[in-house]
């Protein structure tokens, strides 16, 4: 019998099967992805969230902070996860200076992601200080995604990458961006970041799921997919879990290229092509005349 395309169709995961989950104790899956491939195969296994963060100015693109990650590569790179990707919900990274400066700029530059990337909501940085680009953005339509603790966009404000909320003080104003970024509709928060006794707070503070990057155990977890794989070697964050050496197997690979190419070992007759002999015999003659 024939499937009818209903019953063939993934099913795209919803804001409404997030919060859900929530409320089950189910956890959720979250992970980067960047360009097509990766997309493909974060979305067969099952991750729920993929996330096209601007961590590819450093995984990536080869900057040294996210800082000058502009709109146009974010796009590109968000528009190519979305190709590949049929169930998880993909969200784009808002990255520096699409949203700080106005309100308007801030609702145009996330409905872009949507317009022309075909994501299904962005995410932004920041709590109490980006509180009026959020309701803008939920206002417009647009599913936003929050994130607070370590900002990258903010390294420069903080001198560098550190645990954010290690005190009493900071743990406060971290509990207060949350609950601005939920008062305004955002569906979820990435905290980064933060002593795992403070996301406990977050997580009696505020109603909706909170995912963590270094932040103890929350409702789902995200990590740079580069890390996971080991594919970024300038440096592997204290809470990330590397669960393969893909750059040790890739130079393997290429260095076994480079000895056969040298070597006359490569290409073999198995890689070759190969016209008749009626035509090669024809050539040459032409070749003669």
């Amino acid at each position: 019998m024939t499937a009818t395309p209903s019953s063939t169709k993934e099913q795209r995961v919803t804001i409404k099967q997030l919060h859900s989950m929530k409320q089950k104790g189910e956890k959720v899956a979250l992970l980067t992805a960047y360009d097509y491939p990766f997309a493909l195969i974060e979305d067969c296994v099952g991750v729920e969230l993929i996330l096209v963060g601007d961590s590819m100015g450093m995984t990536v693109l080869g900057y040294e902070t996210t800082l000058p990650v502009t709109m146009v590569e974010m796009l590109n790179h968000t528009g190519a996860v979305a190709r590949a990707v049929k169930r998880a919900m993909v969200i784009g990274d808002m990255p520096f200076l699409s949203y700080q400066t106005s309100t308007a700029e801030a609702v145009r530059n996330a409905g872009r992601f949507l317009s022309e990337a075909g994501a299904q909501g962005v995410k932004i940085e920041g709590g109490v200080r980006v509180k009026d680009k959020a309701k803008a953005i939920v206002d417009a339509g647009i599913p936003l995604l929050g994130h607070i603790g370590l900002t990258p966009q903010s390294v420069c404000q903080y001198g560098g990458f550190g645990v954010q909320g290690k005190s009493a003080e900071e743990a406060i104003k971290l509990v207060d961006d949350a609950k601005a970024l939920v008062e305004v509709g955002a569906f979820a928060i990435i905290a980064e970041c933060i002593p795992a006794q403070v996301t406990q707070l977050l997580l009696e503070e505020v109603p909706v799921p909170v995912y963590g990057i270094g932040a103890g155990e929350c409702d789902g977890q995200i990590l740079v997919i580069h890390d996971l794989i080991g594919l970024f070697e300038q440096f592997l964050p204290k809470f990330a879990k590397k669960y393969a050496d893909v750059s040790s197997i890739a130079k393997d690979a290429v260095q076994s290229y480079v000895e056969d190419v040298k070597a006359g070992r490569f290409p073999e007759v198995e890689h070759q092509f190969k016209i008749k002999k009626e035509e090669l015999a024809k050539l040459k003659s032409l070749l003669k005349s």
